[in-house]
């Protein structure tokens, strides 16, 4: 039996919106905060898959994706919630993810010598964007961790992420034969 699944449902109409769990908040609460822009970055995720990359990295983005849905249903959870999303945890393994993904395009880099602008090619820049909205979130996350509990691995991860986006803005205009441009000062 399949359950409808309605886009409206007048609830939020008010001003609030509803936590997994039932608690009711403020739409400009600090928590809807955190997981509101890890969604927004879920989108830019989207928009990089969309483009000319590697079918390795569209896998790779699809499984960020995923953990980011994770993420953002664990910070949606009240106390009630957390019984439910209890289970989509970051583990280390997730954070390794990365890591390796980041050793592993660095590899084909050339030595990074100066800041650099955002730009070069739309994949490129697009990854640029999707890095400094994972900043964001990581801000957002830190803030609203200062009135409730996040998992210490939850920070790491998007921090993490952060660091992989500006590796693969890199790699990506690497392969594709774009030039990066220095920040001159």
């Amino acid at each position: 039996m399949t359950r409808e699944f309605k886009i409206y449902t007048k609830t939020g109409d008010d001003g609030t919106t509803g936590l997994v769990g039932g608690t009711r908040v403020k739409k400009y609460a600090p928590r809807l905060e955190a997981y509101g822009t890890i969604d927004e970055l879920n989108s830019h995720l989207g928009m990089i898959r969309s483009m000319d990359i590697p079918q390795e990295i569209v896998e790779l983005l699809i499984q960020i994706q995923n953990k980011l849905f994770n993420i953002g249903s664990r910070l949606a959870s009240d106390e009630k919630g957390d019984e439910f999303t209890s289970g989509l945890v970051v583990q280390k393994e997730d954070i390794e993810v990365l890591e390796k993904a980041i050793d592993r395009y660095e590899e084909e880099l050339p030595e990074l010598r100066n800041f650099i602008l955002p730009g070069g090619e739309l994949s490129v820049a697009q990854c640029h964007v999707a890095r400094t909205v994972c900043r964001r979130a990581e801000r957002r996350i830190v803030e609203f961790s200062e009135q409730d509990a996040v998992q210490p691995e939850l920070v790491k991860y998007v921090n993490r992420l952060s660091d992989f986006l500006f590796v693969l803005a890199r790699y990506l205009g690497h392969k594709k034969g774009v030039d990066e441009t220095p920040w001159k000062y």
